[in-house]
């Protein structure tokens, strides 16, 4: 029997998972079941549960990538010197993240798929764990920059690095929000709205 290749059970996983997004986006995670998902991909169910014990497998694995995406995204912008500013930054991160994330859905599948994950983790321990782990690993990230900031003197502010992370990814929470139940923004207006509120000088004390 001739051996698959790891190319080829890469693109079966990969298959699975974009088929999967795109119907947890589409209808929800509880509304979809796994026929709907082994529909969507055209496969059978063992060639699914091969790869997928289920739709918690599944939803956890889409978030491990998004976060593995954005690790990615700090460590290319932490090659540049002087880094990117927040605003620069936070709009190559969100860009990579959102825009064409699941091939053949609409721009807010992605975001609607987030706000579900962050919904499900409230009864999904071991989802929980899988984003706060990312969280915190955003969180040292963003801390990190932070530092670079204040060393390259783009940043003078006496504010605690972990306290200006929190910050800058609840920023990005907000706009997924109103990307998944509005889609009326994109990401060039969290970088205007940024980079204006960067523009603002601090005023001394009366």
């Amino acid at each position: 029997m001739a051996r698959v290749s790891q190319e080829h059970l890469d693109a079966r996983r990969r298959q699975i998972l974009d088929g999967a997004a795109r119907c947890f986006a589409r209808n929800g995670f509880h509304a979809t079941s796994m026929q709907d998902v082994l529909t969507e991909v055209g496969l059978s169910a063992g060639a699914v549960y091969r790869y997928f014990s289920g739709k918690e497998e599944l939803i956890a694995a889409i978030a491990a990538e998004a976060f593995t995406a954005i690790r990615g995204a700090f460590a290319e912008a932490s090659k540049a010197t002087p880094p990117p500013t927040p605003d620069v930054l936070l709009g190559a991160v969100l860009r990579l993240v959102l825009e064409e994330r699941i091939p053949g859905a609409d721009r807010q599948a992605f975001a609607r798929l987030i706000l579900q994950v962050w919904s499900e983790t409230l009864r999904d321990e071991a989802l929980f764990q899988t984003l706060a782990s990312g969280f915190d690993g955003m969180r040292a990230l963003w801390a990190e920059l932070v530092d670079v900031y204040r060393e390259t003197g783009l940043m003078t502010a006496d504010v605690e690095p972990d306290r200006m992370a929190r910050t800058l990814i609840a920023t990005a929470q907000g706009f997924i929000a109103q990307q998944a139940l509005f889609g009326d923004v994109d990401v060039e207006t969290i970088q205007d709205g940024l980079r204006g509120l960067m523009s603002m000088e601090m005023q001394s004390p009366s």
